[in-house]
């Protein structure tokens, strides 16, 4: 879901495989590109159906009722074709057919959106951890990605197209023995993009760009136009293209709040936005007051905030290319 939404599990509410309800208000990227764009065409290639079903929430009115054009996925409940062998194999087996699947439908379709899941690196790992098994999978992994890239450079030479293809990880490996993973470990929070497109930005080529970073990419990339509630929300920053500011940080002391930035691009200004309200996570509009506008170069703004009594603030910090926003709690 971070990828999905471009936001972190506090505000989407998924937070392992087992989460039960995740908070639709937070849009995903195909969602968005539906409800601003409807004749878009959107894929999903996957082992699971929940990457569907409950992720983006397929047909869902809570989730905006969207449906996919194209998808490929529940080959894990098909145990006919895929009989669960204990050494999961059939994991291999599924993401072979998978990625047969997306080729396949990239060279005759070219969906304008799509997802991909592959999940037999993950499977091993958790089996063999660091291994040689897990050196073969990644070159398993490795020879699908690259199936999948001669169909998309097949759509680029033949139909005259422009593709952005993103591939990434939710999440690493314990640095003990590689099998587990889900704690804070700097090898475990450690991932990875890799990306077609050579135009990237200081930000992607300079900074530790975060798997919430991609929604906000695709978006520039498509020419979306997020809603400005949903770009309020947003915890990622472009990969491609200008950005004016990153790492958004906020302190309180008393009745001051104090709020930093990394400036990218010096042009213009930073305004300041400031709610004492959560709204949004309920499907409702938080009220935003602009309590100053500075110098971007300046890197920091002081504020006096005894006009907003609160134990809760949402700051928003918008620049002239992009947003950022942090949230401060009154101890």
């Amino acid at each position: 879901m971070n990828l999905l939404t471009g936001t972190w599990y506090n505000k989407h509410n998924v937070f392992n495989n087992n989460s039960t309800h995740p908070n639709y208000h937070y849009r995903n990227i195909f969602r968005l590109l539906k409800e601003e764009q409807p004749d878009k065409k959107i894929a999903i290639f996957s082992q699971w159906i929940i990457n569907r079903v409950k992720l983006v929430g397929e047909g869902l009115p809570e989730a905006g009722n969207i449906m996919f054009d194209y998808k490929f996925d529940g080959y894990d409940l098909d145990e006919v074709a895929y009989p669960h062998d204990p050494e999961e194999i059939y994991i291999y087996n599924i993401d072979r057919h998978v990625t047969h699947e997306t080729s396949k439908c990239v060279k005759k379709n070219g969906p304008d959106l799509s997802w991909v899941y592959l999940d037999n690196t993950d499977a091993i790992g958790h089996r063999f951890g660091d291994s040689e098994q897990l050196i073969q999978s990644v070159v398993n992994f490795d020879n699908e990605v690259g199936q999948i890239w001669a169909a998309i450079k097949y759509r680029i030479k033949y139909y005259k197209e422009d593709w952005l293809f993103i591939i990434t990880t939710d999440h690493g490996r314990d640095s003990i023995t590689g099998k587990n993973h889900g704690n804070q470990s700097m090898r475990e929070r450690t991932t990875w993009i890799v990306t077609n497109i050579n135009q990237t930005n200081s930000y992607f080529r300079d900074f530790e760009p975060a798997i919430v970073d991609i929604l906000p990419t695709i978006a520039r990339f498509v020419n979306l136009t997020v809603p400005l509630e949903t770009q309020r929300e947003l915890d990622g920053v472009p990969l491609i293209g200008k950005v004016s500011l990153i790492k958004p940080d906020a302190s309180l002391n008393g009745d001051t709040l104090r709020v930093q930035w990394k400036a990218l691009d010096s042009t213009g200004n930073v305004k300041v936005w400031l709610s004492t309200t959560n709204l949004y996570k309920n499907g409702m509009t938080d009220d935003y007051k602009l309590v100053k506008t500075i110098q971007i170069d300046k890197e920091e703004a002081i504020i006096d905030i005894k006009p907003y009594v609160s134990k809760f603030y949402k700051i928003v910090l918008e620049g002239q290319y992009n947003m950022v926003n942090k949230w401060v709690f009154r101890p």
